[in-house]
This record gives C-alpha cells, sequence and structure tokens, in this order.
C-alpha cells in the first residue's frame, strides 16, 4: 500500500459532504473547502507515528480543523494503542480518520478535531499524593518497568512485619500503636505478600516468607526503623 492509495477514499469521503477536495496544496496532502466554512486538512500516513502527529500540528497553525488519516487495521499494536491514540488526538485538538481501500473502500471518523477541555480525575490524582506523601525516601528508580516496585503500602507491611519478628504474635491493634500503621489489621488480614500468619482471632505472627522479606529488605528497614517503624 501507498499513501496515495489512501487519498481516493478520503476524497470521496469529503465530497460525500459536500466539500471540494484536492491534493497537495502546499504542504498539505488533501485541503477541502466547504462554502464560507473553514478549510478542512488531512494528513495521509500508512501507519499513526510521531511524524504524523507532527504534521498534524504543523497543519494546525494555519487551520483549526486538522484530520490525521490512517488505514484501518487489524494488527494488535493498533487495538493496543487505540485508546492512548484517540486521548493524544483528543488532547492536541486532532481529528481521526480509519481508512479502508480495496474493493469496498471506507473512510469512518473516530475523532472530530475540537478543543481540548481536560477533566482532570482528582480521585486518582488524590490517591498519587497521600502515595508519595506515605512513602518513605525515594526507594525506587524513575522509569522502571516489569520490576520490583517498593509501595507505600509494602513499607507498612514492612513495619508490621519487623514487630512481630522482633515482638513475635502480636494483636493487632497494639501492633497499629506500636508501629503507627493504623491500617495494620486489614493490611495483615489481606496478606498480599504471604508474610502473615493468624494464629488467633486478632493475633498475627509472621510467616517463613515473611522473615525472608525482612532480610531481603534490609536496607529499606533501617530507613524505615528511622522513621519510627
Amino acid at each position: 500500500m501507498r499513501e496515495t492509495d489512501l487519498y481516493p477514499p478520503v476524497k470521496a469521503y469529503l465530497e460525500g459532504q459536500g466539500y471540494t477536495v484536492k491534493a497537495e496544496i502546499g504542504d498539505c496532502d488533501v485541503l477541502a473547502r466547504r462554502g464560507d466554512e473553514p478549510p478542512v486538512v488531512v494528513e495521509l500516513k500508512l501507519s499513526f507515528s510521531l511524524a504524523l502527529v507532527m504534521q498534524g500540528v504543523a497543519r494546525q497553525t494555519l487551520f483549526d480543523t486538522v484530520y490525521l488519516a490512517v488505514p484501518v487495521s487489524s494488527a494488535k499494536g493498533w487495538k493496543l494503542r487505540y485508546a492512548d491514540i484517540i486521548r493524544l488526538c483528543r488532547r492536541l485538538g486532532l481529528g481521526l480518520l480509519a481508512v479502508r481501500t480495496g474493493a469496498e473502500p471506507h473512510v469512518e471518523a473516530h475523532l472530530d478535531p475540537a478543543p481540548y477541555a481536560p477533566r482532570q480525575n482528582t480521585k486518582r490524582a488524590g490517591r498519587l499524593l497521600r502515595e508519595f506523601d506515605r512513602r518513605v525516601g525515594d526507594p525506587n528508580q524513575g522509569g522502571m518497568t516489569r520490576q520490583f516496585r517498593m509501595t507505600a503500602y509494602r513499607q507498612d507491611a514492612l513495619r508490621c512485619a519487623h514487630h512481630l519478628c522482633v515482638h513475635g504474635p502480636t494483636q493487632a491493634a497494639i501492633l497499629a500503636r506500636a508501629t503507627g500503621v493504623a491500617r495494620a489489621a486489614p493490611l495483615m488480614r489481606a496478606d498480599h505478600y504471604g508474610w502473615f500468619d493468624r494464629p488467633a482471632r486478632g493475633i498475627y505472627a509472621l510467616t517463613p516468607k515473611g522473615h525472608a522479606a525482612l532480610t531481603e529488605a534490609a536496607a529499606m528497614l533501617a530507613e524505615l526503623r528511622g522513621d519510627g517503624a
């Protein structure tokens, strides 16, 4: 497939809406006009890429209504990235056209250009700020993927585990007061890491896996103990 293969269906799609369409007007792949309405620009590429996005952004310095057009794709990568592609185009105020070529050419508008009006997720933002405030130190490396990540929750679990290691089986309420981990009881009851055992109602003890975790996290524990763990 060539980029020029995308032009006939795109041209027919726009003409079907009453536009007059011409190709390669200056730097624009496609330029369309309908009466006194603002012009429409369409940039063509065989795949969604940074180069295509940059072309679209450049055309926005000329006209407000800019579409990016790419072939319809059944590839796994398109499906996995679709939500991100739509989010990016919406953020930049770009439209997105999916073009089907061949015996039955077809164009579908997945997104029309519009001014971006962000709606912040205040609930999620609040969770991130609470995680920032509760996490002790900076135990992770920025850019980590598919690696162990130290969270404030895990730090609290280490505080609880350390107390049980030193003092033996303990009531959850006593442990919570001693460590300052207010959520100690639900944390140990959930036992996401397999560190805690409950030999009696309200009493928690450390499992062999918990002892091993304390050994592995010795450096982190030293920092937590300095924080009152």
